[in-house]
Formats: structure tokens, C-alpha cells, sequence
């Protein structure tokens, strides 16, 4: 026995180790794509709910569909006997379907009541439905019963018994009265699960004859009412407070059976005065928060979901303040049959091995029983290669033919499972269900996954390629996962390409082709930032973003999550949100997001929008004294900008009203300020906020607020004693404002007195001026000076005294002892005695040289017009400068003393002389008479010569006023020289001239000329083109070019023979080797410019004409004008066809039609 017991447990372990790898190695996901166009068992695919209550007045309709190759066919069993549909008329069965619908009009419903199961079958095997089990719905009828009427004394307790008739499915119980309204359901009063009606205690408002228990029937949608009860409350007797007790569950303990996954309603209603208090509690354990409910005010737990976790025992507790009480209810989870492992389809290939698994779970155990097409699988043929061990079954070696439905039923006394699973025993090549040339686009570093769906029997084996080329292994960055799915964890671009998965079994290969493309991902480089903008103001977030070139990217805005309003205000930009005008409404979270196909990238930032704060409000005076006062006031709303500080002001209503004048300011966290005050004053005050936009409108005025006369606090300001005429004194104030006044009569006392002199103090009151003369004063004598404010209640404190002076006069005498010191020509320097203090009679504001140029000391009279300057040395000075001085000049000078009132009288005349100075620059230069090598020079004497003229200086050289100078020439000349003729100069040469004028001081100012030499004409051309080496490498290389062509046509020549020039010209009669004729029908000649008779020239050019120049058209002969021109032809010997002569215009087709060259040795004769 033991022996045996071991070899069970051996065989186990063998038989899970090989189940386990069967199964994973066949098990193999059904997909339609897959199974379209191959042979496929039945498959049910909808059924009927497994309990079916009907409502008699509709028809029956029990769905069956089925699935397979071929399409199956279908066939019922009633109560466990083949039903035969085609024979009751009234029952249908749907075409291609198995789905029945009863029609059940006119009969008796109760007829096609029972259990019915759908069968669908084609060749390969049969599946089965659940066996349904069709009832009636009911409704009945209360039964017939008279319900005595009840009668209670107050506080005790009372249950009001429903007993609702058992309807299918079970009716909904509620409480009413006649009138149709719900009974009022609270602590006391409460509805059982039951339906039953329980009362705590009783009131005597519970009084009523209407109390009636409704039962609604869902199914039948009816509802039935049972007998009313009368209830009376006796007052006579009413009973006493009292401990809880249950009324149910009854007893202290009761049990509760829940299966799993249902939902668990456990209940208890007591009884007791004053009402109890309900409340639960698990043993050793806690409620299911998540999964609880409490409902009737704490009577009834609710525990929806029921797992094994919530069976044990629940605690309710009621409590009132005269005690509690206890009841346990043990609750006991039990569970109908539910699947662990339902059992899969299977699609195997010949001789390999399959397993079906049907693993369930339950309580009690559920008893798991196997059927093969329908048919208990021990019932049903013998197969040797088939084995069922209790929940599994163990196929081995399968044959093509073996393709059966296997069905798996799992049942407990609470309910039962059932399964098919078909086993398709299949031998196809592989397909590749992935389309072909798929692209896959992912972002870097994201999962890439691609697919290569395949099918085959045996199930494929599958390879990667990347690049037709590289094999792919598992490894990073790639897995195969087992459905052949290449995985790239973290893809990069490299990972780009084109990729080939191959899927292979026995029975063939089949490749399919995809290509992964690697985006850049979209990234926000710019974030919107937050933003704090003023009301009407404009906001802009910008959002700047990169993505990959080949994604379409879109921009989408959101406020607070959701879409923009559909306001212009808002103006959307590539990369930019603009809000115009912004209003309090648009603050929020701003967030932009940019999409691709791919991915998203989002930013978010704030919007604050503020303005100046509301005005303050309920400004209230508190504290009030003489000269102080308390004010207080209330914010205004900041609008998100805190309040910085306040301003507060106030407004005169006595002196200046409509004025708002600053009083002071308070931080912006302060409401209260103590304000200071002045006597004398209407005050009335107002207050404005300030934060970072600006100030609030003011507040509404607080209420007036006068304060006390006084005397005045202080005196006139800016008191001054100024003399306007000699021999006064006029003393002036800024006077008080009404403000400063405190108090009614304000008046100044003015007092003034001689400084430096032993006398009293004169006074005098004055009211409304602002200034004050005193007459008959000594010219500017010095006073002291006081102005005292004072009005009907004082005199301000006495003020300081104040300097001032009288009246000022002219001066009364003028410098003397006058002195000239020469520093140069231009510069003297004056001195001179101080006039006495006493004479200035005023105070010194300095002296005043007048000075003037009389004349030129070489001027022997002078010079009308010179203006008089004046100089000003402020101050007690004793000497100045007199700059800007003309040289070689005879001025006179004198001096006045100045004081406020003007000027003394003039000190005598000082005259003095200038020495010599440098004289001016000459007034002209002029250049006469140009010559081939000569020019004429003419200037002009200086128009200033600041002294004895000595004579010029003249240099000269070729070349601009920038050459270098080189070896100038220096002339000299004498003072009454103006000109000379220079000689021996270049021709055709630009000379530059200096010259200056001198005195015994030295030389003045220079002024300079430029002037050319005349032209020669034919020397400069010559010098100019033919002596420069660009002009000689030119005609070399047309000299060489000629030669060239030359040879070339002396070829193409002997390549026809040779012939006399005259034989040639009769035969072809070519008109190039005519001599040219000119337009007029003549000869061309060639002519010199003297004279237009002259004979023809010879070959070489004319000599040069006497006067030196030459004439470029008439004297350089050339090959451009008598080889290349067209006008004459060489002939064999090296002479002449025609004329010689010179270059004309010819027609265009001439030059384009010569058949023969000249020879290049005569060319080059006649070069030479």
C-alpha cells in the first residue's frame, strides 16, 4: 500500500512537469483572422442568462449562437428530452441560428416552463449552452385577511407585520398611507429587510388607521396593497424609560450565510426608550471601509463584493443613557463554483500533445466532470491516447480527424460552471497576419514593439533581420517576446531601418518586411512664464517648441484645463498665446500643448492680472483733541497687488475749499493713523491706497472736523530789506496762508532798526500786505529787520532779526593812478587804484574797462568806425586782461567803478601802442598766362599787415598740395613786388604754389595754388600710350594673332593649287580683291589730314610734322588697319590687290565672304 501510495506521488510530479511545458508550448490564441477560411469546431458564442424569468406578456426569446467551419447547425433538449421545435408552432427557431422565440399569446405561459440547453454541431464537434431554466414571472394576490386594529400605550414598542406574497422575482416592499405618502423613516421608525415595520418606541403622533404595506413586482410592473392597519396610542398609562432590547435578530447570537461575490446585509432593530443609538463592530478584525455601507440610521451593514476575508462575527451594539445590549451574528462565506483557469482552445498539429486545464474554485469543492461533444467522457468511445486526471485532460499524439469540443462542468450545491473548449487538430504553413510594410513610428527612448503576428500548425518558429542583413538575437536593446513581437526597450535612431521577420514550421516559410522610423521627440525649449499684467493691459506667453522635421506638430492652448474662450481678445501665433485687453476673468493657468502623432509636450504658467486697489471704505474719527485726531478706515480689495501704503489727505473748507492737500502716509498694512492737526482748520479727510499698479480713486470725505483758534506758531518767511530808490528802505515777507494763520485777524508787526547805531527799535503793524517802505534812510546803511505774525488770539514767537540795506546812489568818484603793461601784439594787461568804500554808496560789483583801437600806427590818421569794448571785472579787483588786441596799433582806455545802482564816473583817458606782430596772409594769388614751360604768378598785400611789411616768401614744386615736396624752390621778394613770370618749367605739369607775407616779427600765414603747365599734345600722347608697356604687349600679342591666322589660311590655300592672281580674279570675279571704293563709287585713298589732294602715300605711315606733334590716326600704320581690315589684299609676291588705303566703315558682308588668305611670308614683309 505504501509502495503504491509513493508511486501516485512519483507519477504526479512527473505529470505536472510535463504539463506545464505542453501547455505552454500549444496553447495558442484564437483569433478570427487566423481560423477565416480553415476547419473550426462550434463555438458558442452568446447564450441566455442560466435563470430566465419571462414576463407572460411578451414573448420568450433563448438565445443560442454558435461559430465554426462549417457553420453549425442547432438542436434544443427540454428537461433533459429532445425538444422537437419544428413540430410546436409556436416556437421559431431564428435561420443560421439557434436562438428560439416562443410566442406564448393565447396559451399557457406555464407550458414552457423548464430547463432548456442549446447543442450546436458540425463535423468536427459539438458544443453545449448552460442549461436555462425558464420560469413565469408572478405577482399574486394578498390573502384574503381582516388585519385587527392595534392599540398601544405610549413608549413601548410595536412591529407592523407585511407578509408579502412570494412573487418571482421577489416584490420591493414600502410603507404608505391612503394618500399615497411615504411613512417618514427615521431612528425610531424604521422598515426591515423583511418589510416588516418596526417602532423603537411609539408616540403618540404614530397614531393612524392608514397604515398599508405596498409590494411592487418588477418584472410585471404591478403592485399590490395589502389590508390597511389601524394603530391608537393610549396616553392613559405610558410606559417608562427602559434598557435597549433587540426585537430582531431575537437572542443574543444568530448566523448568516453570504456567497462569495454577493453582497452581505446583516440587521438589527431594537427597541427601548429613548430611542437607542446603533453601531457595528467586527471581532478581531476590522469593516471593509471601501466595500461598507451603513444604511436604516445604522440598522442594517452593507457589504458589497463579499470575499473569504468577511466571514466571522459582527458585533451590533444598541445603546441608550440607561444602557446597551449585544448581538453577535456569525457570518459564514460559502461560495458558488467560480473559475480559477477556465479550459482554452486548442490548435495542434498532427502527433503533437495538448492539455485541458479546468481549474475552479468554491466552497464547498465544486465536482468537476468532463464531456467530450456533448457526451460524458466516460460514456463516450475509449481513446488511448486521451487521459483525464480530475481537472485535467491530457491529449497525446493527436491524428488529423481527432477534433472534438470538450466541455468541463464544475458544480457545488450552490450552482454550477460549464465550459467548451474545442481541440482543432490543424497542419498549415505559417502565415504572417502583420500587413506587409508596415511602418512603425515611435519618439526616443520609447518602447518600439514590432509585430509579427503569425499562425501555423505547428505553431511557427519566429527570426528577426534588421537591414535584410544583420540577425537579431534576445539581448539588449532587443527582446523577442514569445508571440514573436520584437522589442526595443529604449529605441534610438540608429535602430532606423527596415526589418524582416520570418516565420517557420515544418510545413513551409513565410517572411514579412516593416520599418521602424525614430523620431526626435517634442520638446518646449521656450516655457511660458508667469506673468503679472494690469488690467487692459496686453499678456503674451510665448511657447516655443522643436520637434522632429517629418511630425506635423499642433499647438493647442487651455485655460484651466479646458479650451479658450471664443474671444478675439485672444490671438494664437506660431509659438505664441496673446491676450489683448485682459479683464479680471482671464486669470489662470495657462498651458500649452503641442501634439504630434507620436507625442505631446505640455508647459503651464499663471496669469495674474491686477489693478490699482478699490478706495478704502467707512472712514470713522475717534480720539479727537485740539491739535490731533485718530482716523480709521477698511481696506479696499488689493486686486492681487498687495497695498504698499496709504495716502491721506484733507481739504481746508474754511481757507481753501475744493483743494486736496497730502497730509501724510501709513504702510499699507496699517488701517488706523494719528493725525496732527493745525488750529483754525475746517479740516474734512479722504484716504487712497497705493500698490505696485497705482494709486485708488480716494475714499468718500470723512465727516468734518474743526479744531480751536490759536495764536500763530510762526512767522513770515523769506523777510528781506532791500532798498529800491536811494534814501528808502522797503522790508517784504512771504506772508502766512490762511492755514498758518490759526486764527481770525491775522496781522504782521514790523520792526526795524539802523545797525551799528544806538537807537530804539521802530515799529509798525501792517494786515493783508507783503511789504512794507520806510523813507528818509541814509544812502545803504545797514538794518536790522523783524516781521512777528499775530492775529485776535497772540502774537507768534518773536522772530530773529534779519540784515538788510537802504537805498543805493551812483558812485561817486573813479579809478585813478590808470597803468598799461605790453605783454605782446595782442595781449595788455591794466591796472588802476580802488576807488574809497564810501564813495561806491552801494554795494561793489566791480569796475568796467572800456577800450578802443584808435588806429594803425602805420595809418597817419585815424580810422572812423572802430567800436568801443568793454570788459567787466567783477569784485574789488585792482587789474585785467585785455586780450584779442590788434599788432602794431594805438588804443585808449578808461576805467568806471559799478555798484547795484550803476556807474561812477569815468577815470581819465590811458592811451597805449602794440608792438609789431606777424602779418596777415596775402589777400589773393592768381595764376596768368600758362605756357608749355612757363606761368605768371600775381598776389595781393595783406589786408592786415600788423606792422612794417618786409617783403614775401614764394615755394614751389610739381605735383599736389599731398606730394612730397622734394626739392621745392624758394623765392623771396620785396614788400612792393606782386608778381613774377617763372620760366623752365615742365610742360604739362601741375606745379603747386605757397607764398606768405613777412614783417620783422617773421612770416604770416600761408595761402597755396595749384596750376598746369600747357599740354603737348603729341609729346603726351606719345609718352601717355605709345611709351607704356600695356599698349606694346598689346599689339605683340595682335601682331602674333595675325600671324597665326596668317599661316592657317596659307595652308587651306596650297590645298587647292597654285594660279595667277589675274586668272583667279576673272574666273571668280571675288569682290574683296577689288579695291575698296568709298560710298561715293571712288577708290578708298589714303589721305593726310593737311591736305585732301595729296598723291597716295606710301607704305610706311607720314613723318612727323614740323611743329613737333603728332597725330595718332594719321601717323601709326598698322596690321589692324591694312592686314585685318578688309580694305586691300596681299598678293603672292607680298604687293597690294588695290588701294592702299585708309580705315572705313564697310558693309557686313564684307570680310565674310574672301575664299583666299594672303601668304604669311609677305605678311611679314610687309610688318617689317
Amino acid at each position: 500500500m505504501d509502495r503504491k501510495r509513493k508511486w501516485e506521488l512519483g507519477y504526479g510530479a512527473v505529470l505536472l512537469i510535463f504539463l506545464s511545458y505542453t501547455t505552454s508550448a500549444l496553447e495558442v490564441p484564437l483569433d478570427p483572422k487566423v481560423l477565416e477560411g480553415l476547419p473550426q469546431p462550434p463555438t458558442i458564442t452568446l447564450q441566455s442568462s442560466k435563470d430566465y424569468i419571462f414576463d407572460p406578456r411578451e414573448n420568450i426569446v433563448i438565445h443560442c449562437e454558435a461559430k465554426g467551419k462549417p457553420h453549425p447547425s442547432f438542436s434544443w433538449t427540454r428537461n433533459g428530452t429532445h425538444f422537437e421545435v419544428e413540430k410546436d408552432s409556436k416556437v421559431l427557431m431564428k435561420p443560421g441560428s439557434g436562438t428560439l422565440v416562443i410566442d406564448i399569446s393565447g396559451e399557457k405561459a406555464e407550458a414552457y416552463e423548464g430547463t432548456y440547453q442549446c447543442t450546436a454541431r458540425n463535423e468536427h464537434g459539438t458544443a453545449v449552452s448552460n442549461n436555462i431554466v425558464i420560469r413565469q414571472s408572478r405577482s399574486p394576490l394578498w390573502s384574503k385577511e381582516r388585519n385587527e386594529a392595534v392599540m398601544v400605550l405610549v413608549g413601548v414598542s410595536l412591529v407592523l407585520k407585511c407578509r408579502p406574497p412570494a412573487g418571482l422575482p421577489p416584490p420591493v416592499i414600502f410603507w404608505m398611507d391612503n394618500n399615497f405618502q411615504r411613512l417618514s423613516l427615521d431612528e425610531r421608525v424604521s422598515q426591515a429587510l423583511n418589510g416588516d415595520l418596526y417602532f423603537s418606541n411609539v408616540l403618540s403622533e404614530d397614531t393612524s388607521s392608514n397604515y398599508i404595506c405596498y409590494a411592487r413586482f418588477p418584472h410585471t410592473q404591478t403592485i399590490q396593497q395589502k389590508q390597511p392597519i389601524s394603530v391608537t396610542v393610549l396616553e392613559n398609562s405610558p410606559a417608562g424609560q427602559r434598557r435597549p432590547m433587540f426585537m430582531t435578530p431575537v437572542g443574543s447570537n444568530s448566523t448568516k450565510m453570504v456567497l462569495k461575490g454577493e453582497t452581505l446585509e446583516l440587521e438589527c432593530i431594537a427597541e427601548g426608550l429613548p430611542t437607542p443609538e446603533m453601531s457595528w463592530q467586527k471581532e478581531g478584525g476590522e469593516l471593509p471601509g471601501n466595500r461598507m455601507s451603513f444604511h436604516s440610521y445604522n440598522k442594517t451593514l452593507k457589504i458589497v463584493d463579499v470575499n473569504d476575508a468577511d466571514g466571522g462575527d459582527y458585533r451590533c451594539t444598541a445603546a441608550n443613557s440607561l444602557g446597551s445590549v449585544h448581538h453577535t451574528i456569525k457570518v459564514t462565506v460559502k461560495a458558488s463554483p467560480f473559475w480559477v483557469s477556465a479550459p482554452r482552445n486548442l490548435i495542434l498539429a498532427p502527433n503533437e500533445t495538448g492539455i485541458l486545464t479546468c481549474r475552479v474554485g468554491g466552497e464547498p469543492k465544486p465536482h468537476i466532470g468532463w464531456f467530450i461533444n456533448g457526451v460524458a467522457i466516460g460514456h463516450a468511445p475509449q481513446d488511448s491516447r486521451r487521459k483525464v486526471e480530475d481537472d485535467t485532460v491530457i491529449l497525446s499524439s493527436v491524428q488529423s480527424g481527432s477534433s472534438a469540443v470538450y466541455q468541463c462542468n464544475a458544480s457545488n450545491e450552490f450552482g454550477y460552471l460549464m465550459a467548451n473548449a474545442f481541440v482543432n487538430v490543424l497542419a498549415e504553413p505559417p502565415r504572417v497576419l502583420t500587413p506587409p510594410n508596415r511602418v512603425y513610428k515611435v519618439i526616443t527612448n520609447n518602447l518600439a514593439l514590432l509585430h509579427c503576428a503569425s499562425f501555423g500548425s505547428p505553431i511557427p518558429t519566429i527570426t528577426w533581420f534588421k537591414d535584410s542583413q544583420t540577425s537579431i538575437q534576445n539581448g539588449d536593446p532587443y527582446v523577442i517576446r514569445e508571440d514573436g513581437t520584437l522589442e526595443i526597450n529604449m529605441a534610438q535612431p540608429l535602430n532606423s531601418g527596415k526589418y524582416t521577420c520570418i516565420a517557420t514550421n515544418s510545413f513551409g516559410i513565410r517572411e514579412n518586411h516593416v520599418h521602424l522610423e525614430v523620431k526626435e521627440p517634442t520638446r518646449i525649449l521656450m516655457q511660458p512664464e508667469y506673468k503679472v499684467v494690469q488690467r487692459g493691459m496686453r499678456a503674451m506667453f510665448q511657447c516655443k517648441v522643436k520637434h522632429d522635421p517629418s511630425l506635423v506638430p499642433t499647438m493647442t492652448w487651455l485655460k484651466d484645463n479646458v479650451e479658450l474662450p471664443g474671444d478675439e481678445r485672444f490671438v494664437l501665433d506660431t509659438e505664441s498665446l496673446t491676450i489683448k485687453d485682459v479683464t479680471n476673468e482671464d486669470e489662470g493657468t495657462y498651458t500649452c500643448i503641442q501634439n504630434t502623432t507620436l507625442d505631446h509636450d505640455s508647459a503651464s504658467a499663471m496669469l495674474t492680472v491686477v489693478e490699482k486697489p478699490d478706495p478704502p471704505t467707512d472712514l470713522e474719527l475717534s480720539d479727537q483733541k485740539e491739535k490731533s485726531v485718530q482716523l480709521t478706515w477698511i481696506s479696499g480689495d488689493e486686486h492681487n497687488s498687495p497695498t504698499q501704503r496709504f495716502l491721506i489727505q484733507y481739504e481746508d473748507l474754511l481757507h481753501q475749499p475744493g483743494v486736496w492737500i497730502n497730509l501724510t502716509e501709513v504702510p499699507g498694512t496699517s488701517t488706523t493713523a494719528q493725525l496732527n492737526l493745525s488750529p483754525y482748520v475746517y479740516y474734512a479727510f479722504r484716504v487712497s491706497a497705493q500698490n505696485r499698479v497705482g494709486y485708488s480713486d480716494p475714499s468718500q470725505s470723512s465727516g468734518q472736523y474743526r479744531t480751536t483758534p490759536a495764536a500763530p506758531d510762526v512767522n513770515p518767511s523769506d523777510v528781506q530789506g532791500l532798498g529800491t530808490e536811494p534814501g528808502n528802505l522797503v522790508i517784504s515777507w512771504t506772508p502766512l496762508t490762511g492755514f498758518q494763520s490759526n486764527g481770525p485777524g491775522l496781522r504782521y508787526r514790523v520792526e526795524w532798526r539802523q545797525k551799528d547805531v544806538d537807537q530804539e527799535w521802530f515799529s509798525e503793524t501792517v494786515a493783508n500786505v507783503s511789504q512794507f517802505v520806510i523813507s528818509g534812510t541814509p544812502i545803504f546803511a545797514p538794518y536790522e529787520i523783524k516781521v512777528q505774525a499775530q492775529n485776535d488770539y497772540g502774537s507768534a514767537p518773536d522772530p530773529e532779526p534779519t540784515s538788510g540795506y537802504s537805498g543805493e546812489d551812483l558812485p561817486l568818484s573813479a579809478p585813478d593812478n590808470v597803468q598799461v603793461i605790453i605783454h605782446n601784439s595782442t595781449l595788455a594787461e591794466v591796472h588802476w587804484g580802488p576807488v574809497p568804500s564810501s564813495s561806491v554808496r552801494g554795494k561793489l560789483q566791480g569796475y568796467k574797462v572800456y577800450y578802443r583801437q584808435e588806429r594803425g600806427r602805420q595809418d597817419t590818421e585815424e580810422e572812423p568806425g572802430q567800436q568801443e569794448q568793454v570788459l567787466t571785472f567783477s569784485g574789488n579787483q585792482s587789474e585785467g586782461r585785455l586780450p584779442g588786441l590788434q599788432p602794431y596799433s594805438l588804443y585808449s582806455l578808461f576805467i568806471r567803478v559799478l555798484n547795484s545802482k550803476g556807474e561812477g564816473p569815468p577815470s581819465p583817458n590811458k592811451t597805449f601802442e602794440t608792438p609789431e606782430g606777424v602779418p596777415g596772409p596775402p589777400s589773393f594769388m592768381n595764376v596768368v598766362n600758362p605756357g608749355l614751360d612757363t606761368l605768371t604768378l600775381e598776389w595781393g598785400p595783406p589786408l592786415n599787415n600788423n606792422g612794417r611789411l618786409a617783403g614775401y616768401t614764394l615755394k614751389y614744386h610739381p605735383g599736389n598740395t599731398t606730394s612730397e615736396p622734394g626739392h621745392a624752390k624758394v623765392m623771396t621778394f620785396l614788400a612792393n613786388e606782386t608778381s613774377i613770370a617763372l620760366g623752365n618749367l615742365n610742360s604739362s605739369t601741375l606745379y603747386t604754389f605757397y607764398l606768405s607775407a613777412k614783417t620783422i616779427k617773421g612770416s604770416g600765414p600761408i595761402i597755396t595754388e595749384e596750376a598746369f603747365t600747357v599740354v603737348d599734345t603729341v609729346a603726351s600722347r606719345q609718352v601717355d600710350i605709345a611709351t607704356q608697356g600695356w599698349f606694346i604687349g598689346l599689339m605683340c600679342a595682335i601682331a602674333l594673332l595675325i600671324l597665326v591666322l596668317l599661316i592657317v589660311c596659307f595652308i587651306k590655300r596650297n590645298k587647292g593649287g597654285k594660279y595667277p592672281v589675274k586668272e583667279k580674279e576673272d574666273a571668280h570675279q571675288d569682290p574683296e580683291i577689288q579695291p575698296m571704293k568709298e560710298d561715293d563709287g571712288t577708290f578708298g585713298e589714303y589721305r593726310s589730314i593737311e591736305s585732301d589732294t595729296e598723291d597716295h602715300k606710301p607704305l610706311k605711315g607720314s613723318r612727323t610734322p614740323s611743329n613737333g606733334t603728332v597725330r595718332r590716326d594719321e601717323s601709326d600704320d598698322s596690321l589692324v588697319d591694312y592686314g585685318e581690315g578688309g580694305d586691300g589684299q596681299f598678293n603672292e609676291d607680298g604687293s597690294f590687290i588695290g588701294q592702299y588705303s585708309g580705315k572705313k566703315e564697310r558693309d557686313t558682308h564684307e570680310g565674310n565672304e574672301s575664299s583666299e588668305a594672303p601668304s604669311p611670308v609677305n605678311a611679314m614683309n610687309s610688318f617689317v
